[in-house]
């Protein structure tokens, strides 16, 4: 009886023995998710806002960052410069044609706590906020100032857009129109317009090189009427540069005629007699 007391005792120590090591290996286990879990390494271009019990109690990071397992909670953010593609949006400008205008947004946080406190989903709202804006502003130009000053209209909806995400700790850093698609109708009209432009510019040309061309003959006729034997010496050089091609004769009145024609007879070589 003694001896089986003492094995039934022996047996209880090693079963409570087994039962402690194995709640230690649980505490431990758990010990070390814990661990884990307060744990955060955040990179240098990320921060977290933490809240514990439900009240905002700063930003923290980047590095490593200690938090309270169920007491705590957190967002975590990226402070790089993020781009939103503004889907295309349907304009009618100020003189009432209708085009289609796309755009892109450069914007990043520059206050974690306001992105995440003050708007609900910042991205979404810069968005929408971007959609709206190209709209408002696009809809009070006309289409020469929509095709011709972009660089104008990139910076007023930078600006608008900066000033209406300034609450949220959103920094707009830049908006640029990408695309704006005309009806074919504009485009041939367009088309139409360019042609007759540079008909026009074309013929002013002309007629200014006429009106200078008239103006440069007039100051020559004054100098030859001045001085004849320029003009004298004028014809020669005019048919000298009329006999190199060979092909014609020209004959003009006065003197000068009789002359060309002495020296067209010297020049002629005589037929050889058969």
């Amino acid at each position: 009886m003694k001896t089986f007391n003492k094995r039934f005792l022996l047996l209880g120590a090693g079963v409570k023995m087994e039962t402690i090591i194995m709640i230690f290996i649980v505490i431990i286990f758990f010990l070390i998710i814990l661990l884990a879990s307060a744990i955060k390494i955040m990179a240098e271009y990320q921060r977290i806002v933490v809240f514990r019990l439900g009240r905002l109690i700063g930003i923290k990071g980047p590095g490593l960052v200690f938090i309270i397992p169920v007491i705590d909670s957190y967002i975590k953010l990226d402070l790089r410069t993020r781009v939103i593609d503004v889907p295309k949006q349907r304009v009618i400008t100020e003189d009432n044609v209708t085009v289609d205008v796309d755009a892109v947004v450069y914007f990043r946080i520059v206050d974690p706590e306001k992105a995440v406190v003050e708007v609900q989903r910042y991205d979404v709202a810069t968005s929408l906020l971007a959609q709206t804006t190209l709209r408002d502003v696009l809809g009070q130009q006309d289409l020469d100032e929509l095709l011709s000053k972009r660089e104008e209209l990139n910076k007023s909806l930078q600006t608008i857009i900066d000033e209406a995400t300034d609450p949220w700790g959103i920094k707009v850093s830049a908006v640029t129109i990408r695309d704006v698609s005309l009806p074919e109708e504009m485009l041939r009209a367009i088309a139409k317009q360019a042609e007759a432009e540079r008909e026009k510019r074309s013929r002013i040309i002309i007629a200014d090189g006429e009106f200078q061309a008239s103006k440069k003959m007039t100051d020559a006729a004054i100098l030859y009427e001045k001085t004849p034997m320029a003009m004298r010496l004028r014809e020669l050089q005019t048919l000298q540069e009329i006999s190199r091609e060979g092909n014609m004769i020209v004959v003009p009145s006065g003197d000068i005629g009789k002359v060309a024609g002495i020296a067209k007879a010297v020049n002629e070589k005589p037929k050889s007699k058969k």
